[in-house]
């Protein structure tokens, strides 16, 4: 009976020290993960690289992403109209290109800088 004990306490003793090894090398992993993390920040902080998340919500993005969307909403009723009026493909091409090239002309006319 103190043989079976002894060897069903070893398997256990076996699985847990199998148990902490991997514990052990999953926090090794996070630890030189998270140091990794550190070092390419730091050295971003100190070549001046502030990286920047999401999307800019303040006033002046506000009032770009209306004045994006008044130019791009006149270019694209221009198009619908050059469609409608022009039945060939190459004119509607024509269309589309000039449409392009004139979005950042349209923006420094119609708008002040921000």
């Amino acid at each position: 009976m103190s043989k079976e004990r002894a060897r069903r306490r070893a398997e256990r003793e076996r699985e847990a020290a199998i148990k902490q090894a991997a514990r052990s090398a999953s926090q090794e992993h996070a630890e030189r993960r998270a140091a990794r993390a550190k070092r390419v920040r730091d050295a971003g902080r100190r070549l001046g690289l502030g990286r920047t998340t999401g999307r800019p919500t303040g006033s002046l993005a506000r009032k770009r992403q209306r004045q994006h969307a008044v130019v791009v909403g006149l270019l694209l009723v221009l198009l619908v109209v050059g469609f409608v009026v022009r039945p060939d493909w190459p004119a509607r091409l024509a269309f589309v290109v000039i449409a392009v090239l004139a979005y950042p002309v349209l923006r420094v006319l119609l708008f002040k800088r921000v």
